[in-house]
Order: C-alpha cells, then structure tokens, then sequence
C-alpha cells in the first residue's frame, strides 16, 4: 500500500471516530449512526406514519385506534418500531394548559395509552386521603337513620393533608398520629322552625373523643381518667403541621341533615386514611379524566358560502372564516382543541367527508383533574407520579 492509500485510510478512520464521538456526545450510539446510514429509511412513508400516530375518525366510527406495540411491524421497510428509553425521555413532555385551586389541565405528550389510563387509575384509587370512617352516635332523633346519617358524613371532603398522617394499624389504636376526631351536636327547640344542619357545624375536635368507653370493670377508679374511644397523648393543635392549619371539611355548606322542632343530632366522627379502592369516600377526586388531542384538517379550500355552512355546522367554534381579499372568503380551523368529535362538520354527503378530516393524536392526551379538596389537583398528580414508580420499582424487584 503506498503512503497515498495510507494516509486516506488514517483520515477515514479519523472522521469516522469524530462521527462517532458527536453522535456520542449527542446521547446516540451504534444504532443511530446505523438509523443515519443513507440505505436505512429515516422513518415511515406518510400514509403509514399517519395511520401509526393517529386515530382517524370517519362519520360512522373512528378508525386504526389500535397502537401498534410490535417492535418488527415495519421490519421489512427497515424501520425500527421498538420502545427506546431515550426515545422516550426525549419526546415524553407534560404541559400545564390550566391550573385552578381545585381543577387542572395539562396534556400529557409522547406516552402511550395504557400508562395515561393507569395514572387516571391511580388517582381515583390509590392516591389516600382522610375521610370519616367511624360514627358514634349519641342521640340521633331525626328523620335520617344512623347508617345513612354516617354515609352521609364519611363523603364530605377533609381539608387536610393526608400525608401528615399514618395508617390505622390492625389493633385499631386510634391516636393522634392516625386519626382525625370531628363532634356534631345540634337541637332544634320545640315549636322552633325547621333547620338545617351543615358541614360547618363539624367540629375538628384535637384532644380526641370525648364520649367514655363503655367499662368492662364493674367498680372502676373514681380518680382515674375514664377511657375513651381515641387514645390521644397530645392535642393535635399543638403539633406544629396544625397551628396554622387548623383541620375542618372543604367546603362549610353541605347537608347533613334537617331537624324539625326538638329533633336532636349528637355524635363524634372519627376520619383515618384510606384509598378510594377501599371505598370511594376515599378517593381524591371527583373525577380525572382524558381524551386525546384532535386534529382537523382541511383537505381542500372551503370558500364562500361553504365556509359559512362548516362554521355555522360547528356547534363549538372549531372552525372561523378569514378574508382573502376581492370579497372572497374561506373557512380556517381555529380552535381544533375544542372538537368534540361531534361530527357535524362532516356530515351531509360525501363531498363533506371529502373536504374535512377529523383526527385524534394517539400519543398526545388532554388530561383533567378535579380534586374534592383535601390535596390540590398538582399535588395529586406528583402522588400518583410516586405511586406508579413504586409499582414498577416492585415489579422490578420480583422479576429479579
């Protein structure tokens, strides 16, 4: 070989390790330096990619709503369809739209459908929260039985942070760290008018129950303290998570119960933790809920008269008409996020059909969360966030 060839082949291999090392850099690697090669196709024809990434809703029912998982499906195109860590940290991004004191927007983008529906699981159910559990009842002369009086109070939202407490343990010790006592007691006076009882007359009760324990000893210590339900060794104001925050219901305006003259309500209610999967006085949220983003494309120009008609069709304002100039008009998608996937915009004829497509982005979903109080709505998401790394860290732990 002369010194010609020689020195071609040392700045070959030199460029080829400088490709190498920016592509290194870049977080790639063999396999994108071969996904770059000119003989491997960078990605799939349109009509394919667009059967891949999106959901194509006909004016009889929607189309390719399968995702395809299969890492060979493109195989004999030389696409490669497998999931890639990197992919995924790279094209997953969530998006706050919205944010209330007690509802939330945000989309969440480059994920698949079964992890956006487990999220939406693990928020009605396993996110916890406290809510009334227990009900002593002292005296309840009102129209409303005592089992029903107790579902009523176990379903008002608690404004408090559930992760300040501990779960009930199997021995049922109810203490400071793990229960929350709340008392009740209204009369309406005879001949007085009807009133009604509120949740604001729920009364966050920080020493615990007051209510004696019914005692086993027949001659019991006239000077020792007689037992409670609740074993507490401190008062809850006194803790330092409570003396700003004192504990009560979100809202002060629910009804319990209405009581005629000399109706009488006296009961203590103790709140622990629990998940909505146990029951749904439990879960967090009044619903969460998602659907995938829409697309509406216009596949030919609407004008004039038409573009009136698919504006006027539309009944939440996805569609606006524009000027163009010498007194012509056309119709222009303005707000795709509002479809509803009504359809009416492609219904009346074929030619509709012709003229406007409706999509929905497979990876790409508009989530909402509506929080009942006790956390608010970002929060709950961060919780759901922990508890689904702490299922697969558990799953990972088994498989290995």
């Amino acid at each position: 070989m002369s010194e010609e060839d020689e020195s071609v082949s040392e700045l070959e291999e030199q460029e080829k390790e400088t490709n190498y090392g920016k592509e290194d850099k870049k977080g790639g690697g063999v396999l994108d330096y071969i996904m770059s090669l000119d003989s491997v196709p960078p990605k799939l024809p349109p009509r394919l990619e667009l059967l891949r990434t999106r959901v194509l809703c006909n004016n009889d029912a929607p189309d390719h709503t399968d995702t395809i998982q299969y890492s060979g499906a493109y195989a004999s195109l030389g696409v490669d369809n497998s999931i890639r860590l990197d992919n995924f940290s790279k094209n997953f991004r969530v998006e706050v739209i919205r944010l209330e004191e007690d509802e939330m927007e945000f989309d969440m983008i480059g994920i698949d459908p079964a992890v956006a529906n487990a999220f939406r699981r693990i928020l009605i159910a396993e996110v916890p929260t406290m809510a009334i559990e227990k009900v002593l009842i002292a005296n309840n002369t009102s129209v409303i039985p005592d089992e029903v009086l107790s579902h009523r109070l176990g379903l008002i939202p608690i404004s408090v942070d559930p992760r300040l407490f501990q779960d009930l343990g199997e021995d049922n010790n109810y203490n400071e760290k793990n229960t929350i006592v709340f008392t009740l007691h209204v009369r309406c006076e005879q001949k007085a008018p009807r009133i009604t009882v509120k949740s604001d007359q729920l009364k966050w009760s920080p020493y615990g129950s007051q209510f004696p324990l019914e005692a086993k000893d027949t001659h019991p210590n006239a000077s020792s303290k007689p037992k409670t339900y609740t074993s507490f060794s401190c008062s809850q104001d006194l803790l330092p998570e409570f003396i700003h925050n004192p504990i009560g219901p979100k809202d002060s305006d629910i009804i319990i119960a209405k009581l005629a003259g000399g109706q009488e309500i006296e009961l203590e209610a103790l709140a622990v933790k629990g998940i909505g999967k146990t029951h749904a006085k439990w879960s967090p949220v009044a619903t969460a809920w998602y659907r995938m983003l829409p697309e509406v494309v216009l596949l030919k120009e609407i004008e004039d008269e038409l573009a009136v008609e698919i504006k006027e069709k539309c009944p939440v304002g996805v569609f606006d008409i524009e000027d163009i100039g010498k007194g012509r008009t056309r119709a222009t998608v303005a707000n795709p996020r509002a479809c509803t996937l009504c359809r009416e915009c492609i219904r009346g004829g074929k030619e509709w059909e012709d003229r406007v497509s409706l999509r929905r982005v497979k990876d790409h979903f508009i989530f909402t969360i509506e929080s009942t109080g006790a956390l608010p709505p970002e929060l709950l998401f961060t919780e759901a966030v922990k508890i689904l790394e702490a299922k697969c860290e558990r799953v990972i732990t088994e498989l290995s």
